[in-house]
């Protein structure tokens, strides 16, 4: 790739400026290698000499905030925010490997776009506008958690005269506010961790909450104490689909616990959101791959009692009424619509094989 950086130099700033100009989505900064970009995707080398130990100490020391010196010397990790004017905003991550240090910029988008713009189905537009409950977005790291919550959020923001208050590490996209208030909490920086902020916020009169990541049983367990009293809570988890997103919150809890929490998540689930990120046919991006699970009476039934009912996955392919769809129902419309081309729906597939005969059946693939 070509690019506009000069070489040699300790200065993660021009890396930053070649990230934003190649609209990349992520900087990679390690001992032993040039920073490489990831474009639509794909990790993309800069044309720069490999940098040295002396060369991430650099970076760090530039954007590492002086309140995480001491806590990164411990645990040799850290997640935090960095502004770079003129620029952007970045989600970084520090570690050491092998007794040096790397870096790990994602680039932040400012301010929230429209779900319609991202591709994401209408119905998660309805779960967002849920006046109670909880609603979860999940999928692996790099999916668009992240942006897709910013847009349910600035979608109540702009029709619903409401609290909204977030609890995120870091925060990453900035909300100002229309006919909602947005207060957002930063960890570390503002609050002490998700849990104590979550126990905080129902004493700051909220209608929404906006919990970054379920990462532990005490914030789950506050989340879904929120979500039955009468707040939508919107929060993510790194699962890959609804089936899944149930069984990693049942297991947070011991095994005495399991059977009251499938009855509280049986009663306050309102969706789960899960998403892939598929590379588009005409190179111009990627779009997501969304398969929306909407609690209904028989979902509600299936996660209560998951012996005696049918799967959730064959609840979601059947429940079109409710707007519900599986992954491969979502890629079988993407690959007819010529969106996305028939491998890259193959790769991102649940069942490759039923996709297929599915795409022969309707004459859209031979």
């Amino acid at each position: 790739m070509n690019s506009n950086v000069s070489a040699p130099t300790q200065s993660v700033i021009p890396f930053l400026h070649a990230l934003a100009s190649t609209g990349g989505s992520d900087l990679h900064c390690k001992v032993g290698s040039a920073p490489r970009v990831r474009v639509d995707g794909r990790l993309r080398k800069l044309q720069v000499p490999e940098l040295t130990p002396a060369d991430t100490e650099r970076m760090l020391e530039e954007v590492l905030p002086d309140d995480l010196v001491a806590s990164f010397r411990e645990s040799h990790e850290a997640d935090f925010a960095y502004s770079l004017s003129g620029v952007g905003r970045f989600r970084v991550n520090a570690y050491q490997a092998r007794g040096t240090y790397g870096l790990v910029f994602r680039r932040v988008a400012v301010g929230a776009q429209s779900l319609g713009s991202l591709g994401i189905p209408e119905v998660v537009g309805e779960l967002a506008l849920e006046p109670r409950g909880l609603v979860l977005v999940t999928g692996p790291t790099g999916s668009g958690k992240t942006t897709t919550l910013a847009s349910m959020v600035d979608l109540i923001n702009t029709f619903r005269e409401v609290n909204i208050v977030t609890i995120e590490d870091p925060i990453e996209i900035l909300h100002q506010d229309k006919k909602a208030i947005v207060s957002q909490r930063e960890v570390r920086q503002d609050t002490a961790d998700f849990t104590v902020a979550l126990r905080a916020a129902m004493r700051q009169d909220p209608d929404v909450i906006l919990v970054g990541e379920m990462r532990d049983i005490e914030t789950v367990r506050a989340a879904l104490s929120a979500a039955e009293t009468g707040h939508l809570v919107l929060s993510t988890l790194h699962t890959i689909d609804a089936p899944e997103t149930i069984n990693r919150i049942v297991d947070f809890f011991p095994l005495h616990e399991q059977k009251q929490v499938r009855v509280a998540l049986s009663q306050a689930l309102r969706g789960v959101v899960s998403q892939r990120l598929v590379r588009k046919s005409d190179g111009s991006g990627r779009c997501p791959a969304v398969e929306v699970m909407v609690n209904t009476g028989r979902t509600a039934e299936a996660i209560l009692d998951p012996q005696n009912n049918p799967p959730l996955v064959d609840l979601i392919r059947e429940g079109d009424y409710y707007k519900m769809q599986t992954f491969d129902q979502h890629l079988f419309t993407l690959v007819r619509d010529d969106a996305i081309t028939y491998d890259e729906a193959l790769a991102a597939s649940s069942n490759p094989h039923d996709l297929t005969v599915e795409l022969r059946a309707a004459g859209i693939v031979a």
